[in-house]
């Protein structure tokens, strides 16, 4: 029975019940952690074998006789480049290899387009009145401090099932030239786990920016991390983007930091040629190379982009069961009170919770005293604000089994005493 429609003496009664429950929890002392999307023991344990690689110097010189250990070759190895280019469904020539980081290349080309601008480009942002990015909302919350840190207003647009509000963005972006990018997680979106639809994709190549240093920074974190046998597909942005002759627009990101080990895994930029000789030059002055040795540990471990892909298999193995308890636990907890709604998502690393509007931070709050941590209630829209005050994002992958099912009965127990307080104020 919805708790929307029931009069004043069983809410009293149901919140009751809600708080004895959450009293007895809490009195377990947890201490568990849920706040970001980080891989678990067992996850890193699968990686151990990519140490062993290495066995003599003579180990450490790649296809083309470069020995990896020494200086050089800037933007990547050949072997690095084609293993990322395979994955990603474009030239190697696009490629840039980089540090263990994908956010960090993305903080690199917001300065460097800061700083001095991009290819193509008039002016450095900098010189701008008043620079602009659109964030599709819910969305993940480092983009948006990058882009807070270097004092560029963030717009927010609305997320659906099928991407970002196109209608808004073309709008927007054809009128406005302070508007120089917009962030973008396509597949498996953080916090949703949408995927952007063909349609949407196709709309994002075809934008046609006022602004001549318009960029769109597609962060293709979660593009083989599926969960299910049925995973997602995402179109070739820069396929798309080539028919319009706006290749030059796109930045894609990605990495291998959820795949091997996060501290030091590979991450790469991909971008139109004219972008990538254009960052090249830049990047010469802040960097003779990155890692070559990690990279080739890489390409030597997987073998190929098939390989890569098929590893991933290992990782659904662990994290699928997580998710499927998160879902089941949200239907069976939640799903009749009509107080919560949520995407089961194909892939990724999130699940986003919806909440009565204004109880967002309240369920927080009552988890984290519960022994539960969260990622912050606000943290997936800009500036921390979410004005509905109502999307969580969840973080199923760190906790053992037994330790998430336990977090998501604080969960249902808090949404239920913070919804009821929420419906009792306003009888």
């Amino acid at each position: 029975m919805s708790l929307k429609t029931r009069n004043r003496a069983e809410l009293e009664e149901f919140l009751a019940a809600a708080r004895k429950e959450y009293d007895e929890f809490k009195a377990q002392g947890l201490k568990l952690d849920m706040s970001r999307g980080k891989p678990c023991k067992d996850q890193l344990e699968l990686s151990m074998p990519i140490l062993d690689v290495f066995n003599s110097s003579s180990d450490l010189t790649d296809s083309e006789g470069v020995d990896v250990r020494n200086y050089g070759f800037l933007t990547g190895t050949a072997d690095a480049k084609k293993l990322f280019a395979d994955l990603l469904g474009v030239e190697p020539s696009m490629v840039i290899v980089g540090g263990n980081s994908s956010l960090n290349l993305m903080y690199d080309s917001v300065q460097r387009a800061y700083n001095f601008g991009v290819y193509g480009g008039s002016k450095p942002w900098s010189a701008c009145e008043k620079p602009k990015f659109l964030c599709p909302v819910p969305g993940y919350d480092r983009h948006f401090g990058v882009t807070q840190t270097f004092g560029i207003e963030m717009i927010n647009v609305p997320m659906s099932e099928t991407g970002p509000d196109m209608d808004m963005i073309e709008k927007l972006v054809a009128s406005d030239p302070s508007i120089k990018g917009m962030w973008c997680v396509p597949m498996y979106s953080n916090p949703d786990g949408f995927t952007y639809s063909d349609d949407t994709v196709r709309r994002i190549a075809a934008l046609k920016p006022a602004a001549d240093d318009f960029r769109i920074f597609w962060d293709n974190a979660y593009c083989i991390h599926h969960l299910k046998d049925n995973g997602d597909r995402l179109l070739n942005i820069f396929e798309e983007a080539r028919k319009f002759g706006n290749e030059d627009m796109i930045y894609e990101f990605a990495s291998t930091s959820k795949i091997t080990f996060p501290g030091s895994g590979v991450a790469v930029i991909v971008s139109s040629e004219n972008n990538t000789k254009h960052i090249t030059k830049q990047l010469a002055m802040q960097n003779i190379s990155y890692d070559k040795v990690n990279q080739l540990r890489h390409v030597r471990y997987f073998g190929n982009a098939q390989g890569l892909i098929e590893y991933m298999n290992k990782h659904r193995a662990i994290l699928a069961p997580k998710f499927e308890l998160v879902a089941r636990m949200l239907r069976e907890g939640l799903g009749d009170l009509d107080i919560v709604r949520f995407h089961e998502p194909n892939g990724g690393y999130f699940i986003s919770v919806y909440t009565l509007e204004g109880c967002a931070k309240e369920v927080v709050r009552l988890c984290k005293e519960g022994g539960v941590v969260l990622t912050g209630a606000g943290a997936t829209y800009p500036y921390g604000n979410d004005p509905a005050d109502s999307n969580i994002r969840l973080s199923p992958s760190f906790p053992t089994l037994a330790d998430l099912e336990k977090a998501m009965e604080l969960f249902i127990i808090s949404v239920k005493v913070a919804s009821a307080e929420k419906l009792l104020a306003e009888k």
